[in-house]
């Protein structure tokens, strides 16, 4: 009997949520605002700026400027065109060389106002000591002579990619001038400072089954950052997606009296329950509806083979976890709540435990088996996000740390869901001013 009446519950809330114009819409919106930043990035390093850029070169050594100008020249004549279009993907770089000033400062100042006025992109300051090769001890900026390196001036923003640009070209003409004052005629030995360049291999595999070896095989970058990137922020999508609504879900049915009618059927825990379930349900059929989309589109790029498939039932533990854990912890603070500006004031505390692991995505992909990476996804709120990323990954991780993890988890939800369930039975008719965190505690340790 009470488990018909927890049934009929979340029936309701499920066909009352996925009949909704705003289930659909969530559907199509969700991925574009968790993954529009990538798309945009994509499309605008489709489209980059082609306008032409002119850099200045103060030359302190005599000998530098020339060199790094012939090898910047070389690999602008090598990128400017793509290979298959033949059209421009890459903006044309021009050098002006300038005899150091008497007055240094004067100088610096002069060429920093045409920076401004946008006559340069920016201007380069060679060290007369450039040529002198570092020391042992010289492993910091700090510990560098001004005069031993190159100044970078630029007004650029945080991200400047020029900079990556132009460290090859002043490196190899670096490299050039030590060598010709070494006596080396560089025109007939330019191969000595060519790049040699590193291909991404994965690891030689034994099949256990026949005991074959697999030879290694190209790795994609998108193998190493994107797949488990992508696994990740899916299942934190769609884990903040099925749960933020049940925080305004339970406080609108208490504020609008629907709860007493409710419970004149129900038990506290029974409505809570079927509400949970109801939740579950939403976020399940939105976890199929995503990975059925997602495989149609890996198949169709032809990338099919990067999606480990192993993890899938890792997935849905996880997501079935966390939703009946933040589920719960959202149904009792709704019932704590008076009126829905009261509940839209704690939605950022439901899903701390979605943001804090997305705040460490990029720590994690660093280090997928670092002290921190492991330590932060063996602690409960965290595991179902951090785990399954570094699960994802191609170094895997060992056998028993996402055992260890999903005990944590559902040890953890289990106690959540008993607590809530405790607060929410005391607190989802009681009008008035919301209760302070030192009652709810209470009211969760002792009923």
């Amino acid at each position: 009997m009470r488990m018909h009446k927890i049934l009929t519950i979340a029936r309701r809330d499920y066909i009352a949520t996925v009949r909704t114009k705003a289930f659909v819409f969530g559907l199509v919106i969700a991925p574009m605002l968790f993954g529009g930043g990538s798309i945009a990035m994509s499309l605008f390093r489709g489209k980059p700026d082609l306008a032409d850029r002119r850099v200045a070169i103060i030359d302190h050594t005599g000998v530098v400027a020339g060199p790094l100008v012939s090898s910047a020249r070389e690999k602008n004549d090598r990128e400017l065109f793509g290979k298959i279009t033949h059209q421009q993907i890459a903006p044309r770089y021009f050098f002006e060389a300038i005899a150091p000033a008497v007055n240094s400062k004067e100088q610096l100042l002069g060429l920093s106002d045409r920076v401004r006025r946008k006559q340069l992109v920016a201007f380069l300051e060679i060290g007369k000591d450039a040529l002198r090769p570092p020391k042992p001890a010289d492993d910091s900026d700090e510990k560098t002579s001004p005069d031993a390196r190159v100044s970078y001036f630029t007004n650029a923003g945080g991200i400047d990619e020029m900079r990556n640009w132009l460290n090859g070209p002043i490196n190899d003409g670096v490299r050039l001038a030590r060598l010709a004052q070494l006596g080396i005629d560089i025109a007939r030995n330019k191969g000595l400072t060519a790049s040699v360049p590193i291909e991404g291999m994965s690891l030689v595999e034994r099949d256990e089954k026949t005991g074959e070896v697999h030879p290694a095989r190209k790795r994609s970058e998108l193998e190493g950052f994107f797949v488990p990137f992508a696994v990740a922020m899916i299942l934190a999508m769609i884990v903040m997606v099925g749960t933020a609504p049940m925080l305004q879900n339970v406080t609108q049915d208490k504020s609008q009296r629907i709860v007493e009618t409710l419970l004149g059927a129900a038990t506290p825990f029974e409505l809570m329950t079927g509400k949970v379930v109801g939740s579950v349900g939403v976020s399940v059929t939105s976890s199929v509806l995503y990975v059925l989309a997602g495989t149609v589109a890996v198949n169709a790029l032809g990338v099919a083979g990067l999606l480990p498939l192993s993890i899938i039932p890792w997935f849905y533990v996880y997501l079935l976890a966390d939703v009946v854990m933040l589920c719960a912890f959202a149904a009792a603070l709704g019932a704590c709540c008076s009126t829905p500006q009261d509940a839209q004031n704690l939605a950022i505390v439901l899903l701390m435990p979605c943001l804090i692991p997305m705040f460490m995505l990029v720590t994690v992909l660093r280090q997928p088996n670092g002290a921190m990476a492991t330590a932060m996804s063996l602690v409960p709120p965290f595991t179902p996000i951090l785990m399954l990323l570094r699960q994802a990954m191609p170094a895997g991780v060992p056998a028993w740390q996402p055992w260890v993890g999903l005990a944590g988890v559902l040890v953890f939800a289990a106690a959540t869901v008993w607590a809530a369930s405790r607060v929410f039975r005391v607190a989802i008719l009681m009008q008035g001013k919301p209760p302070r965190l030192a009652e709810m505690v209470r009211w969760a340790m002792k009923g």
